[in-house]
């Protein structure tokens, strides 16, 4: 596995590591038994037994933030009869229905008695002798047959696949992202986790107008998220009686910008509660009346804490992207009410003034009921699948 961005970090790169070995180690624990260790730019996954899962292990190991580059390989002695022996048996099915191939080598090992063109070229002879449908084409391959001479062994490979990319969970700090269950919290989770941040998700919920399915729901799709931010802290905020005084006595037209601040404060204080230094939302500036830039600004007045919006200049087909890319599109359409669509007010003000906000906020008691609410709030973690 290539490590990418974590290269560049200098004299921190080994923290990083550190945290990347550990990361991966834990999503290995229910494909077998493995050693994970690091060795010249490169992390090594080995199999310790036959029980292992291997199509398990590389379905965990694309997942894993701080990974930007993997491939499974085939190992072998330090031999170049071995090397070419193996190169023909472990990339057989690819090179039989391949017309053209190249070989490239690297070779770390400097003892080794052959140069990397000295292996390219008796690896490139043996498998042409190998396989009669091929030939060589050095400019555009449909296969590249990958050699690589290290410490201990030879390895060989095809094409290196992407991997999740980023920076290890971890190292990023911890952030509470508000996580409803629409198309854009679980994406704006991601890219936040993708930074190497330890997320804890703080969900808002409205029974009887918000169903338990709706929380399940919520709950499937942090396990998605979870697949590469690894395991999740799940707040459930219950803000029935909060969202019922807003709408009965706050203006109607305000009262979206109101809930948003309320939701903001509560958010904060669980954040505070489980270590957690940012926010994180998922808005995208215009697409609904309270993510212009006058309702963020009145929104964020309340916040003691900075606030992180990653998806603030993404249109939706952007964020659709990525939704199916990480497995969250599907359940994100599934038609459960959240609570920031009930009471929705037919006339929302898309340029509210903060002081005619605070001033509709007079009209209740909205503390007390923030504190009533946070004092029942129900926790857990989700684990990826």
């Amino acid at each position: 596995m290539k490590l990418g961005e974590i290269a560049l970090k200098g004299l921190n790169r080994k923290a990083f590591e550190d945290v990347l070995l550990k990361n991966i180690r834990r999503r290995l624990q229910d494909a077998g038994d493995f050693s994970v260790s690091s060795r010249q730019s490169t992390i090594y996954v080995e199999p310790k037994d036959s029980a292992a899962d291997l199509d398990l292990a590389e379905e965990r190991v694309s997942k894993v933030f701080g990974v930007v580059g993997y491939a499974r390989a085939g190992v072998c002695e330090k031999d170049l009869a071995a090397i070419c022996q193996r190169a023909g048996e472990y990339l057989s099915e690819e090179l039989e229905t391949a017309s053209t191939f190249k070989v490239e080598c690297k070779r770390s090992d400097k003892q080794f008695p052959y140069k990397s063109p000295e292996v390219s070229a008796e690896v490139g002879h043996h498998l042409l002798e190998q396989f009669p449908n091929l030939r060589v084409n050095v400019h555009h391959p449909d296969v590249i047959v990958r050699v690589e001479v290290r410490e201990r062994y030879a390895f060989v490979h095809g094409d290196t696949r992407p991997g999740a990319g980023g920076i290890p969970v971890g190292t990023g700090g911890k952030a509470a992202v508000l996580i409803s269950g629409g198309l854009d919290s679980p994406v704006a989770a991601w890219m936040m986790a993708k930074r190497g941040v330890e997320l804890t998700a703080v969900h808002f919920a409205s029974p009887p107008y918000t169903s338990e399915l709706a929380r399940e729901k919520v709950r499937r799709l942090l396990r998605k998220v979870a697949e590469y931010a690894g395991r999740i802290r799940f707040v459930t905020v219950n803000l029935t009686r909060l969202q019922e005084e807003i709408r009965d006595k706050c203006p109607q037209e305000l009262s979206t910008v109101i809930l948003r601040r309320y939701m903001l404060r509560g958010a904060q204080r669980v954040a505070q509660e489980e270590g957690c230094s940012a926010l994180v939302t998922g808005e995208s500036l215009g697409q609904v009346a309270s993510q212009t830039i006058q309702a963020i600004a009145c929104t964020d007045a309340v916040a003691t804490m900075p606030v992180f919006r990653p998806l603030i200049g993404a249109d939706k087909s952007e964020i659709v992207k990525v939704a199916y890319q990480i497995g969250t599109y599907d359940i994100s359409i599934e038609p459960y009410e959240d609570c920031c669509t009930i009471f929705t007010p037919k006339h929302p003000r898309t340029k509210p003034i903060l002081h005619f906000v605070e001033e509709g906020e007079q009209a209740i008691d909205g503390e007390a009921l923030l504190e009533e609410a946070l004092a029942q709030m129900e926790t857990e973690w989700v684990y990826p699948q």
